[in-house]
């Protein structure tokens, strides 16, 4: 190699517009993660200053302080990868591919739970804890739900919602890269 090109050199250094641009955007970022309750922010395992922060922002109630107090995460935010905090963020808007996945992933399996019978066989193999009385009951009820749907008075689905839950609990989310798995319920039960 030849010493006389030193390569090091080729490499620009931000503007400071640049760097200020993406400190806002880290800030707005921070900002983002005030409404979150303690459990999801616990998932991201966020450095200790920075999680207190977003705890104390909770807590202001005066307009100059929460100001101030937004810029301080917004600093503390410089220290942290965001992207897991990117993808926590999408997955609680509903944006979020692999959990869309996930949970059309379990739509389906719960659609061939109530056409074919032996996809129950190939659920009790991957889940051999399952109560299977329990799972065949469901199955019946949600049929039941779901043919009553063109009846005049239609039956709640009630069985439905309780068999995707039930598969939810036997597949649970991949977790996010950076995150530990969720334990709270995202709302979704269909």
């Amino acid at each position: 190699m030849n010493p006389q090109f030193d390569h090091d050199d080729d490499i620009e250094p931000l503007s400071k517009t640049q760097l200020k641009r993406e400190s806002e955007e880290l800030q707005a970022l921070g900002e983002k993660l005030i409404p979150l309750d303690r459990k999801q922010l616990e998932t991201l395992q966020l450095p200790d200053k920075l999680f207190d922060a977003l705890l104390e922002a909770k807590r202001l109630k005066a307009h100059g302080a929460i100001a101030r107090h937004k810029q301080f995460i917004g600093k503390l935010m410089r220290n942290v990868d965001p992207a897991p905090i990117q993808a926590l963020l999408d997955k609680l808007a509903g944006v979020s591919d692999t959990h869309n996945a996930w949970l059309h992933g379990l739509e389906r399996q719960r659609d061939r739970l109530l056409s074919d019978p032996k996809a129950l066989e190939v659920l009790i193999d991957e889940q051999p804890q399952l109560d299977v009385q329990q799972v065949r009951q469901l199955i019946r009820n949600a049929q039941k739900e779901k043919a009553s749907l063109g009846s005049p008075k239609p039956l709640p689905m009630k069985a439905y919602r309780e068999l995707f839950q039930l598969l939810k609990s036997c597949h649970p989310e991949p977790a996010l890269p950076g995150t530990l798995p969720a334990t709270s319920d995202d709302g979704h039960d269909d």
